[in-house]
């Protein structure tokens, strides 16, 4: 059954306007709240939760308490923590649920929810479903003998912090290293600054005074010009820009270059099978560099695809009960030190790399070089049949890229887009591979508004 609110996140959209209003999140919390009480546990529910730093947090997180509370469960309130941390405090806490109101990566005026269920890790399609069927029947608030309590609790960062530095390996530190964290303006601006100071880095922080409006604006894990020109004016050793909602990560070394997902994810891969401790393979993405699988394979390290989606790789995963995967947008999973993707624990993982290599970042890399990529994003009409007319021209571009390219088409979940991707080793070729594919895409829908004859 398709669900009708919840994507691949959560649920996610534009403050004000349907359905992040404070009428639909009160009810979204009352349903899940109802669903938690039905499941019948021994004891009155209690659920953790936590917000980045954007304005409209104050407002989601009212309605939530009050949807939460009127369906007989406890609430306790942690305000601005990482995503990964609500993650972790729902586990340490055994709790029976915890939520994060975040939009992540997205500008201030959208916002969002996104749930946890027991022991911190994401919620099943099931119980999804199970919150969707719910949202469709009346609000019926319990007995005021079983209404839910709220509390803030206090030394919510302060666990957070001890967790993200016990990740780390106890015979080593950051002494000597100078860093630029960046924050984003968002929920990490507490935490991860002490996380790398207390582990002996000399830290410079920016992007760490939010004002409820300058979340992800020109700063973070999606903007790193303002990272590179700080590593470089400040002469540090290494740059970490989080997102919004501190789950993802990118890193500039002292010359300015940006390390991407896909490129951290190879270090701490590199470092773990020359120890012995790589447990398994790695999980990618549809759009992992191809460059990156082919230096694992000259490796021997496995390597599958996901798709796209930190959900989908945590799936691979313990499917094939492997602990390291990620995408190159940042998101970095190394489920041996937490369930869920996190990245200051990931950036941890990327420090403790190169001290085990004794290796900087660019000197690990030398073995590949990614592939140059061309992504073309094309409109189409509702109803349109793209694939009809877009595989014929992908199969054939495949066919002459062979093993030195690869082609990927991605409708977008939240624009009426197909996303055309090609990667080859020349990025001319991507290029005109790309456009050729887009251009039949554009043919055909232009074929459909104006028949021929």
């Amino acid at each position: 059954m398709a669900k009708k609110y919840f994507g691949t996140d959560g649920v996610r959209g534009e403050v004000g306007k349907f359905p992040i209003t404070p009428e639909f999140v009160l009810k979204l919390a009352y349903a899940a709240g109802h669903v938690l009480v039905q499941h019948g546990t021994d004891h009155q529910p209690t659920v953790l939760i936590g917000k980045d730093t954007r304005i409209s947090g104050y407002m989601l997180e009212a309605a939530m308490e009050a949807g939460f509370t009127a369906a007989g469960v406890n609430v306790l309130l942690t305000g601005p923590l990482p995503t990964p941390g609500v993650a972790y405090l729902t586990r340490a806490l055994r709790l029976d649920c915890g939520v994060m109101i975040s939009a992540s990566h997205n500008p201030y005026h959208d916002n969002g929810i996104k749930f946890f269920a027991e022991g911190g890790i994401k919620l099943s399609d099931h119980l999804e479903l199970e919150i969707e069927a719910e949202l469709e029947k009346p609000m019926q608030t319990v007995p005021s003998s079983q209404l839910g309590r709220a509390r803030r609790i206090n030394g919510a960062v302060d666990r957070y912090i001890e967790f993200c530095k016990s990740t780390f390996p106890s015979h080593l530190n950051l002494r000597g290293l100078k860093l630029v964290i960046d924050t984003a303006n968002g929920a990490a601006y507490d935490v991860a600054p002490k996380v790398f100071h207390e582990l002996g880095a000399d830290v410079v922080c920016i992007g760490d005074k939010p004002d409820g409006y300058n979340i992800n604006q020109k700063i973070g894990a999606t903007y790193t010009k303002s990272l590179q020109a700080a590593v470089l004016q400040n002469e540090a050793d290494y740059g970490v820009a989080l997102d919004g909602d501190g789950d993802r990560l990118m890193m500039v070394d002292r010359t300015g270059k940006v390390y991407d997902g896909d490129a951290l994810i190879y270090v701490i891969a590199k470092a773990r099978a020359a120890s012995g401790c790589l447990h398994g393979g790695v999980v990618g993405t549809a759009m992992t560099n191809l460059a990156m699988e082919q230096a694992f394979s000259k490796q021997g390290i496995d390597f599958v695809r996901a798709k796209v989606g930190d959900r989908y790789v945590l799936e691979q995963l313990h499917q094939h009960q492997w602990s390291l995967g990620g995408e190159a947008s940042g998101h970095i999973v190394c489920l041996d030190k937490h369930n869920t993707g996190d990245g200051i624990i990931a950036a941890l993982q990327v420090f403790a790399a190169m001290q085990e290599l004794e290796l900087d970042l660019a000197s690990i890399l030398t073995d590949w070089q990614p592939f140059p990529q061309t992504m073309i994003n094309v409109h189409i009409e509702p109803g349109q049949d793209w694939q009809s007319v877009a595989n014929p021209v992908a199969d054939e571009v495949s066919v002459e890229l062979g093993e030195d390219g690869r082609v990927v088409l991605r409708p977008s979940g939240t624009e009426p887009v197909v996303r055309v991707m090609v990667e080859a080793r020349q990025n001319e070729v991507a290029r005109q591979a790309a456009e050729k594919i887009a251009a039949a895409i554009e043919a055909g829908a232009a074929d459909r508004i104006c028949p021929a004859g």
